[in-house]
């Protein structure tokens, strides 16, 4: 079970959250976000964890960027995937291949069938993200996902799970749909962008035991 701590805003959060057992860390770049990190910000942060050794999965999260700004930051801030939470054109999926992944907010089957139709998924590990449906809103609410929907997709593809996860849900969460992984932000935080240590041990604990 793979454990993604998102919205990293600060060293000592990203370090607690590696030292807990997580395996991927995101960097939240969409500005109107409480959790936004400018890519200068990002860079100085990610600099200093790959002179410590980090060799987790550092994630850039976007809403509908160009392509020239995924590729930019990725490359400035020495990013390994981009995941794209906005309603891109899914040229822009393909242009950027396995460097991204698409987060879908399924509001029902119909709505996550099209959604897997018009958007092609990475093929490794994480295919793709399901958060939670809330409209006008590119997750990060703390709405809890439809966790029946992304059971049936789980069966056949890797995901990883998001929308309201906290260290009392998370294990429930895993038992129900068997994702590759678990997406966290606000469930772990004290205020927007800070992180709890003790949350996020908890919450990694309670996912991968």
């Amino acid at each position: 079970m793979k454990v993604k701590i998102c919205g990293i805003t600060r060293l000592e959060d990203a370090l607690s959250a590696l030292d807990a057992g997580a395996d991927l860390l995101g960097f939240n770049l969409y500005p109107p976000s409480p959790r936004y990190l400018s890519p200068e910000a990002c860079t100085a942060l990610t600099s200093q964890l790959r002179r410590r050794g980090c060799s987790a999965t550092l994630v850039g999260v976007f809403v509908n960027p160009s392509l020239n700004e995924v590729l930019n930051i990725l490359r400035d801030c020495d990013l390994n995937l981009a995941q794209l939470c906005g309603d891109e054109d899914p040229a822009l999926l393909e242009q950027l291949g396995e460097r991204a992944y698409k987060a879908l907010r399924p509001a029902d089957e119909t709505a996550l069938a099209a959604a897997l139709e018009r958007y092609p998924l990475r093929a490794a590990p994480p295919a793709v993200l399901i958060d939670a449906y809330r409209p006008g809103a590119f997750g990060g609410t703390g709405h809890t996902a439809d966790w029946a929907l992304a059971a049936q997709l789980a069966k056949n593809t890797p995901l990883l799970l998001a929308g309201g996860l906290k260290p009392d849900n998370v294990a429930a969460a895993v038992m129900q749909v068997q994702p590759w992984g678990v997406d966290v932000a606000s469930g772990v935080e004290s205020t927007p962008g800070c992180k709890d240590a003790e949350k996020m041990r908890a919450f990694i604990y309670a996912a991968k035991n």
